[in-house]
Parts: structure tokens; C-alpha cells; sequence
């Protein structure tokens, strides 16, 4: 590892294995052996689990004067959770790309080791900082290792190692150096054995037993008990030490930082001298230096889960009087509450104070924390029911549903008006909410609406829009939907005039209520108003318009809107929502035909989601992949999303993978397994899926001669399409009403559909219209006709990469009696050996975007990004940016 890290490239280790095992020895051969490298060095410690950022910052510190050299928000990040910045709470993904920089930065001049002992003991905000940081090393000259008791959640998938006990004859050799009176060989046996060769117990142990024990055999442990086994032997030696050196030794075990001069302050307000604590030695437990050292772990645990309650704390006290409140109050006030045995009011608002701060650093967990601690120590129940509010909300955003429901339970028993038993039903709307699309969160979060209006109309408003959400694109439930959009109808108008909000909430309700003709005028002005919205509107509720472009059938909008708010997503850091709004784009970029524009950006959403932990829906890559006619692959990953959404109950994406169905076999000419597969799709809650299946159900019951089914999604298409006034909405219904119309009739229609949707960027449904147009042409004898058309069909097709749709194409101008060769798609051959990142690279860096731009949109680091481009740019045959402006084939978007 060390070597490879010396040659340029990046690794990641964490070793895992039982408390005594040699973790610590390995880390600091590791150490030993980095000559040549700068360490930095981290531990987590048990009793800093909840302060925020606490063992990054131990990592980070010696390197914050680069920080100079970072992009602007990612210094801004690592500033405002290290505490030196005010600002808003910056994403904990912005925060790992900002260490990813930083780590890269440092090892410019020299390669970095950095050692995290004690890994299981993190901080929660540390912890998937790092994980997020090891996960995209490559080519950064750093390595990331880890000791941990156990496999770290926020670690599993990196490369790991079990440190397991020495073999036997280490064992027997290391077990005679501590004993010096000779044992029968069955007794050596065992007592190797039973440790499973664990070092430290093979060294603590022997001084735990008497003579007669260990030349007897009595007295030796079960396996399952070797860690409390070797606390034990430690608290063996601490008993037999001075009362005052006990003292010291447990006041730097409740010390996490091991800061002698803070120890040492904290032991002069008990009375006790380090120097005459340590007069007569502490038998090698503790090194008081430069830093107070405990000689293992094991040792910490054992002194500070001894200890009488009355004595921890008084040693909280005596740290909290000794730290200092201006420039480190959150461990004060934590010292403090551990001090306090009883309700203490000033206590407890010092903890919500101190929530405050960790939230403002992005530290959801330790937030949590703060405020749990904080309702613990409240005696008034109307504060306590208040904290226990914002606990329970501080818990579920933090992920800890468990938490979440104590404390919104706890809030709801202690609540002593209307207004926080209210709160408390939203938190309650919110779990269910947060558990995925359901039946249940609907009439929850409905019920929180109505019952807040009296109290906060905005909450209301927001409220009522979650529920509409939650109903419309998940729950199978129609009458929830028509009762909320009902209720949300009936909102009052503000005083001040409409927002964005406000008219998305009138134009939603109107959609269920009385139908898109009579919402439609309402929508166009939500769709306006949030143009010209404020940033924090965009960033609150662009989701919620994102439909908006497609209720309103235009193509233009629904391509040009996500790109405003991207950027602003990026700029703003709200990392987590990016992957909503790079589907929002790619999707449009799938209905334009631009498929490897689109599979870079769906690559990106993906990258982008699996760092962030954010679900992403496999919408687009499932549409993509059914318009290229890959039926292997499509077929495989339709049927993967049907189990997997279906067994979450995630409605949503079983209505999607439908209706890539639908399209694959329609593309395929398999219309009776096109036909289910829409009529699904259109019968799921999801408007907006089962609005765009709706052409496919017409074509497929069309083909497969159930033409009641083809006019009644004829019917359908009609009310979601005709009140539309753009060519995409009437190009599409012209087309399928074709379908189902006489011949004079047909004729004319299928030009309509051909005039007007060559003014749409959708190439795909342009190229179809001309194919049906064909297919029509030659049942009815023109052939002439029919091969233009079912030639230009076939033209685009395989310049798009529709390769079943193609081939539909082909057969149709075989059967005219053209002579067509069978042909590949028409992908630039330069590009095709690229992989998905480098693809997304190649663009990127085509759009003329720096390096470390590319970086933070990747979330890898600049020197990755360089190292990708030397292979893109070897692969290509070329050597320069400005060369790879020409190697790469012009996206049709350009023009």
C-alpha cells in the first residue's frame, strides 16, 4: 500500500478486529515505515461521538492553511463546519468533496498517510465524510486507512483487512515472555487457544492469575468474554494504584481531547496534583506528555465504566469549569450535562444552544444528540414538549426514524397546546412520509395541512404540496388525491398576491378537481412565476414544478427549466437535490434523441446519488435504455426496478419500468406484449407517467386489434393532450388519432403530426410519426410514398441509436421492395471505446469546464480528472482540450 501510494496512485484500508488484537501496532508500523510521506493522524474517541466533525477536524488540522487553495464553497464548507466561518449549514456531501481537495492539494509535494485509529468511535458526520472521501481516492498520492472493533457502517465496501490473532507459536513465544514460571503443555495450549492469540490478552492476562491458576489451569476465560476479561486485569492493576492517581486517571478518560493543560486544570479544581498522582507511577496505563496517552483503549473503557457515578460526575464538572466557554462550548456543555444527574434548566438550554451550532455546521446527528440530552434535563413540560419537538425533527432528518417516533411521542404526551400537538402530527407525517411513496402518509400529512392552518398558513401550504406529492406520484389511493386536491382548493389567497407556490398548489388542485382544461391557465402561470422566482423559492419547491413543463406539454421548457436550477443547486451546495434535477434534464435530453448526452448525465445522477446516499429513480436510464431497443439489457433492468420498487412499495418506479416496456416492445413490433405493459402504466396513480403511456397504449391496442382499449386511451390522450396548445401535444394526437381514422382522414393527420412535431426537439417522436406514416402508405398500395418516409424514419432512427425501431423500419421498406442493408447504429467510433465516467469527462471538458470544475461535478478530485483525461485523450488520438472540441461528435442541443 505504501509503495503504490509512492507511484502516484491512492489506497484504502480498514482493518478490522477484536479490541487487543495489534490494530494499533499495525498503524503505527505503518507509520514507521511512510518515510518520505506527511501523517496525519486521527482517533475517535467514545465520548466525542456526538460533537460534529470532531475526528475530521483532528485529520484536517494540520492542513488548514491550504484552505486558501480550495474552490470557494468548498473552503466555505470546511470553514463553517470547523467553526471558524458563520454561514449556512453547508451539505456534508460539498464537505467530503472539500476534504477529497484538500487531501488532494497536500499531497502535491509529498504523498499523505492518514491513520484513523479507533474508527468505530467517530463521529457520524466524520465518519461519512471520510467514507465518502475513501470511496473516490485514485490517483491522489494519499492513503486512508482504518482501525475499527467491528465493521464501521459508513466503511463497508472499502478494501478490508481482519487482524486476527497471532498463530500458535508466536503465541506460545509471546505467552513465555510474561510468565515466568513453567506451565504444562495442555495448560499453554488452552490458554493460546481460549485467547485465540490475541496479543494484549496473552500479555495482560498471565499478571491477572495467581501462580497456582496458571500452573493449575483455573482461572482462564471463554472467548466470548476476552474483552471484558483484559478490562478486567486492567482494573486489577488501577485498583492497586493511589486514590489521587485513580482520580487522574479517570478525569483523562472523560477528557477525550488529551490536552495535558486542560487535564491538568480540571484536576487542580479536585484537588489533585498530576505530578503527586503519578509520584509513585500508573503501572504504564497512562503517558502524561505532550499529549495524555492511555496505554490502550480498553484501558479508557475500563477506568471510566468503574468509576461511581458521583465521582464521573464530578469530573465532568471539574472539565466543563475548566473549559473554556468562548472557544470550546459545546464540549463545556456536554461535560456539563454529563455532570448533571437531575432536571436543570440552564443546562438544558445550553445543550439547545449548542444544537443550534452543530446544526448550523451541518451536523444533523450531533444536533440530535444536543436535543435529546436537552429534553432529558427539562422539568417544565410545556419546554420540554417543545424540545422534544425539535428533537424528534432534528432525529428524523438526521435518519434515526427510532428516535424520531420516542421523542415525537414524548412531545405529544407532554404537549400543552393545539398548536404543538399539531407539530407533532406533521413529524408523525413525516416518518411515514420519509419511509418511501405510501397509502399511509397521504391522509397524515393531510390531516397536519388542515390542522396547521390556523397556526401557520405557510407550513399549511408547504404541507398540502408534500401531500399532494405523496399521493400523486406514489399511492395508489385516488380518493386521498381528490380530497387533498379538494382541501387545497379552498386555501385562501394571500393577502399579498399569489407566490409560485400558491399557484402551483390552485393549479394541482384544479388538475384533479375539474380537470387540465380548466387547470391549465393557472399552471402556465406557475410555471412564469417560478421563472422569476427568488433563489430560496427555486431551491424549497422547484421540485414540485418540475412537472409543471410536462403537464403542459412543452419540450423547450422542460429542457431549458432544470438547467437554471442545476445551477443553482451547485452554487447554492445543495448537493442531496442534485440528483433530482440532472433526471429532470436528462430526461428531456432521452426525448430529444441525444442518448450519449444522456447517458452521461444519467452516469453523473447516478455518481452523484451513490455519494450522497440520495435514492434516485431509475426513470430516465429505464426510458433510455427501452429507446436504444437493447432488449437484454432493457429487459433485464425492467424487471429488476418492477421487485425491487414493488417490494418497497415505491409505485412510482413500477409505473415507470411499465412503461419502458411499453416502448421496447412497441419498438420491437411485440404489441401484444406492448399492450399490458401500458395498460398498466396508465392505471398507476403517477399522472405524468401514465399521461406519456398513453400514446403507446394507442399504438400497441392499435396493432394488436383491441380497439376498444386503443379508443379509450384515445379518449384519455385527448383531455391530457388537446387543451395543450403546442406542437408536442397536438403533434402526438394527431399521430395516434391517425391510428384510428379513416384514410382521408389518416392522410392529413399523419402530415399534422410530421409538420408539427418537426418544430419539437423530439426527434424520437418525429421519426415514429413518419414510420407509422410509412407503414400506413404501403397497406394502402403507395408504395412510393412509403418508402420516403419509412427511409427517413430509418435515417433517424439509426442516427439516433433507436436500433429496434430501425429495424421495424427496415422490414417495412423490405416489404416495399427496397433493398436495405442491415446496419449498425452511426456512433462516432472515436468516443465509443470511452467508459461512462470518461464520457461524462470528455463532455464536461468539452463544454470547456476547468478541471477542478469537472471534479466538483463529479465528486472525484482535479488529479482524477487529469488522469482520466490522459487515458480519453490517448484512446483518442489526441493531446490537447482544444483537439477534443472536433474528436467528439457535436450534440444536436448545441444547435
Amino acid at each position: 500500500m505504501i509503495a503504490a501510494v509512492r507511484r502516484g496512485e491512492s489506497r484504502v484500508l480498514v482493518m478490522h478486529g477484536a479490541p487487543g488484537v495489534g490494530k494499533s501496532a499495525l498503524l503505527e508500523y505503518a507509520e514507521n515505515s511512510a518515510a518520505g510521506m506527511r501523517v496525519l493522524r486521527a482517533a475517535g474517541v467514545e465520548s466525542e461521538m456526538e460533537l460534529a466533525f470532531a475526528t475530521l477536524h483532528q485529520l484536517c488540522a494540520p492542513l488548514l492553511d491550504r484552505l486558501r487553495n480550495l474552490p470557494a464553497p468548498q473552503r466555505d464548507a470546511l470553514e463553517t463546519v470547523f467553526g471558524t466561518r458563520a454561514g449556512a449549514p453547508p451539505e456534508r456531501f460539498l464537505v467530503g468533496l472539500a476534504v477529497l481537495s484538500l487531501l488532494s492539494d497536500a499531497s502535491e509535494g509529498h504523498p499523505l498517510l492518514c491513520v484513523v485509529d479507533d474508527a468505530q468511535w467517530m463521529d457520524r458526520s466524520s465518519a461519512q465524510v471520510l467514507g465518502f472521501v475513501a470511496r473516490r481516492l485514485l490517483a491522489e498520492s494519499v492513503a486512508l486507512v482504518f482501525s475499527s472493533r467491528q465493521r464501521a457502517q459508513d466503511l463497508l465496501g472499502l478494501p478490508e483487512l481482519e487482524v486476527t490473532g497471532l498463530k500458535a507459536a508466536d503465541a506460545h513465544a509471546l505467552l513465555d515472555s510474561v510468565t515466568h514460571t513453567r506451565l504444562d503443555q495442555h495448560i499453554r495450549n488452552r490458554f493460546v487457544a481460549e485467547t485465540r492469540g490475541n496479543p494484549l490478552a496473552l500479555l495482560e492476562l498471565p499478571r491477572e492469575l495467581t501462580v497456582t491458576q496458571r500452573a493449575g489451569g483455573f482461572g482462564l476465560l471463554r472467548a466470548d468474554t476476552l474483552p471484558s476479561r483484559i478490562e478486567q486485569s486492567f482494573l486489577a492493576r488501577i485498583e492497586d494504584l493511589p486514590e489521587q492517581t485513580r482520580l487522574l486517571l479517570l478525569l483523562a478518560a472523560a477528557e477525550p481531547t488529551g490536552d495535558p493543560a486542560l487535564v491538568r486544570r480540571a484536576a487542580e479544581r479536585l484537588g489533585v496534583t498530576p505530578e503527586t498522582a503519578q509520584g509513585n507511577g500508573t503501572d504504564g496505563l497512562l503517558v502524561f506528555g505532550a499529549r495524555v496517552i492511555f496505554r490502550h483503549p480498553l484501558v479508557r473503557s475500563a477506568v471510566y465504566g468503574s468509576a461511581k457515578d458521583e465521582d464521573r460526575r464530578a469530573v465532568h464538572l471539574a472539565l466543563a469549569e475548566a473549559t473554556d466557554a468562548t472557544t470550546d462550548p459545546d464540549r463545556r456543555a456536554w461535560h456539563l450535562a454529563s455532570a448533571t444527574a437531575a432536571p436543570d434548566e440552564a443546562v438544558a438550554a445550553e445543550l439547545e444552544r449548542s444544537a443550534g451550532r452543530a446544526q448550523a455546521r451541518g451536523g444533523l446527528a450531533a444536533a440530535a444528540a444536543f436535543l435529546q440530552r436537552s429534553v432529558a434535563l427539562t422539568m417544565d413540560t410545556s419546554r420540554r414538549a417543545e424540545r422534544a419537538l425539535t428533537a424528534a425533527d432534528a432525529s428524523l432528518r438526521a435518519g434515526d426514524i427510532d428516535a424520531a417516533r420516542r421523542f415525537v411521542d414524548l412531545a405529544d404526551r407532554d404537549a400543552q397546546s393545539e398548536f404543538q400537538r399539531v407539530r407533532a402530527h406533521l413529524v408523525r407525517s413525516h416518518i411515514a412520509f420519509s419511509a418511501g411513496f405510501n397509502n399511509e402518509a397521504p391522509p397524515m400529512l393531510l390531516t397536519a395541512a388542515q390542522r396547521l392552518e390556523p397556526f401557520d398558513m405557510d407550513l399549511a401550504r408547504e404541507t398540502y404540496l408534500i401531500a399532494w406529492a405523496s399521493a400523486s406520484y406514489g399511492a395508489a389511493n385516488r380518493d386521498s388525491l381528490m380530497a387533498i386536491s379538494r382541501a387545497m382548493g379552498e386555501l385562501p389567497c394571500p393577502e399579498d398576491g399569489p407566490r409560485a407556490l400558491d399557484l402551483v398548489l390552485e393549479g394541482y388542485a384544479l388538475l384533479i378537481t375539474d380537470g387540465r382544461r380548466a387547470a391549465l391557465p393557472t399552471l402556465r402561470r406557475a410555471m412564469t412565476a417560478f421563472t422569476d422566482a427568488p433563489l430560496q423559492d427555486i431551491m424549497n419547491w422547484s421540485w414540485a414544478a418540475g412537472g409543471l413543463t410536462a403537464l403542459l406539454w412543452d419540450d423547450r421548457i422542460m429542457a431549458e427549466w432544470p438547467v437554471r436550477v442545476i445551477e443553482e443547486v451547485r452554487t447554492a451546495g445543495a448537493l442531496s437535490e442534485l440528483p433530482i434535477y440532472l433526471h429532470a434534464l436528462a430526461l428531456p435530453i432521452v426525448l430529444s434523441g441525444e442518448f450519449a448526452t444522456a447517458a452521461a448525465i444519467v452516469a453523473q445522477s447516478e455518481a452523484v446519488a451513490d455519494a450522497t446516499g440520495v435514492p434516485m429513480t431509475q426513470h430516465t436510464k429505464l426510458l433510455l435504455t427501452a429507446m436504444q431497443g437493447q432488449e437484454a439489457a432493457a429487459a433485464a433492468l425492467i424487471a429488476a426496478t418492477v421487485e425491487e420498487a414493488g417490494a418497497g412499495g415505491q409505485l412510482n418506479g413500477v409505473a415507470s419500468a411499465h412503461w419502458a416496456a411499453s416502448v421496447l416492445y412497441n419498438g420491437l413490433a411485440r404489441y401484444e406484449q406492448a399492450l399490458p405493459a401500458a395498460q398498466a402504466t396508465t392505471q398507476s396513480a403517477n399522472l405524468l407517467v401514465s399521461q406519456w403511456a398513453l400514446p403507446e397504449l394507442v399504438e400497441a391496442a392499435t396493432r394488436a386489434g383491441d380497439d376498444t382499449a386503443a379508443h379509450e386511451a384515445l379518449e384519455g390522450l385527448a383531455d391530457a393532450a388537446e387543451p395543450c396548445d403546442t406542437d408536442w401535444a397536438q403533434g402526438i394526437l394527431a399521430r395516434c388519432r391517425a391510428l384510428l381514422s379513416g384514410d382521408a382522414a389518416a392522410d392529413d393527420l399523419y402530415r399534422e403530426a410530421i409538420e408539427r412535431l418537426r418544430r419539437t426537439i423530439l426527434r424520437p417522436e418525429l421519426a415514429r410519426a413518419h414510420l407509422l406514416y410509412g407503414e400506413w402508405l404501403r397497406r394502402n398500395r403507395q408504395r412510393a410514398g412509403a418508402r420516403d418516409h419509412l427511409r427517413t424514419a430509418y435515417e433517424i432512427f439509426m442516427s439516433i441509436g433507436m436500433e429496434a425501431f430501425a429495424e421495424r423500419a427496415r422490414r417495412e421498406l423490405l416489404a416495399t421492395g427496397e433493398t436495405i442493408r442491415r446496419e449498425r447504429k452511426n456512433e462516432a467510433s472515436t468516443s465509443a471505446e470511452l467508459t461512462p465516467q470518461e464520457q461524462q469527462i470528455a463532455l464536461l471538458v468539452q463544454d470547456g469546464l476547468s478541471n477542478p470544475e469537472v471534479a466538483a461535478r463529479l465528486f472525484v478530485s482535479p488529479r482524477t480528472v487529469e488522469w482520466h483525461l490522459r487515458k480519453i485523450f490517448l484512446k483518442l488520438g489526441i493531446s490537447s482540450r482544444t483537439q477534443l472540441r472536433h474528436a467528439l461528435p457535436r450534440r444536436a442541443a448545441e444547435g
